[in-house]
């Protein structure tokens, strides 16, 4: 008798919340699962470093005065900021997306994407993608390292705050293949062997997977954000071998993302968000109303 004075007090109590919320013109609402063979379509921009700096502003680099008209445009236009987790269950076959989904990619792991980034999403409740190369993360986690909004790079404890906000999450951008002294990101070299080929890109992969799980409480990476743009078939067998689950390119494309079909998050293209061009034009060209 008294689980059944409880659920009767249990049910009353919604009963009042509801009616409450309709005599206020509110609904009570329930996201849909999407079905098989249901798509959206994604834009992916890319953005690198944010810096107060007119001067020093390019085809790379945009002042954060532009990133806040961007994500207020966003915003105003209907977007909605997707995480890749999202993405990721969605693809599965789980869950459901916004109508007009949009990925925010930040690369290279800029101490500025803390200094001007992270508050921005705070601001317009968006999350994004910062894909970090671990040599550089290394570098700046030294005792006595100077941040620099100019040059520097995040370190761990920066890496650990904004993914415990849940606004960003990591991308493996290689541990120290964003260069150009040896080979350009994961191209292969001259008269290299597809066995070593393979064998140095699993390697260097890895080995930054496994620095981020020692210095941040085990986390995974689960997308890989190709340096420079550069991959090939092999590349995409070695991202599935090791267990990711999305791939960033730099080819300037809107994707579509298939529900149940996780293969659609490979190979997503992006849209390089370049100084001198305005919000609404840069958005044109990615399809943006």
């Amino acid at each position: 008798m008294r689980k059944c004075i409880q659920y009767g007090l249990c049910l009353g109590i919604l009963l009042f919340f509801a009616a409450s919320l309709l005599s206020l013109g509110l609904s009570l609402s329930v996201q849909p699962t999407a079905t098989a063979g249901e798509s959206v379509s994604l834009p992916v921009l890319m953005y690198h470093s944010i810096l107060d700096s007119k001067a020093k502003a390019g085809k790379y680099t945009i002042p954060p005065a532009v990133l806040e008209q961007d994500l207020q445009y966003l915003r105003e236009h209907g977007y909605t900021s997707v995480s890749p987790e999202e993405l990721i269950a969605y693809a599965r076959g789980e869950g459901s997306l916004p109508e007009k989904p949009v990925l925010l990619t930040f690369d290279d792991g800029y101490y500025n994407n803390y200094s001007y980034v992270y508050s921005l999403l705070e601001t317009y409740d968006m999350r994004a993608v910062i894909s970090v190369v671990g040599s550089f993360t290394e570098q700046y986690s030294v005792p006595g390292a100077v941040m620099n909004n100019n040059y520097s790079h995040l370190n761990w404890a920066q890496l650990r705050e904004m993914l415990d906000s849940g606004r960003v999450t990591l991308g493996n951008h290689s541990y120290d293949m964003h260069s150009e002294k040896t080979r350009l990101g994961f191209c292969r070299v001259p008269n290299e062997s597809e066995q070593d080929y393979v064998r140095k890109i699993t390697e260097n992969i890895s080995h930054m997977q496994r620095l981020v799980r020692e210095n941040l409480s085990g986390y995974t990476m689960q997308v890989l954000t190709y340096p420079y743009g550069a991959y090939n078939k092999l590349t995409e067998q070695i991202a599935r071998d090791l267990g990711f689950s999305m791939t960033l390119t730099c080819y300037e494309k809107v994707n579509t993302v298939t529900f149940g079909e996780p293969d659609t998050l490979f190979g997503l293209g992006r849209y390089n968000r370049p100084y001198g061009v305005s919000t609404q034009e840069f958005m044109r060209s990615l399809g943006g109303d």
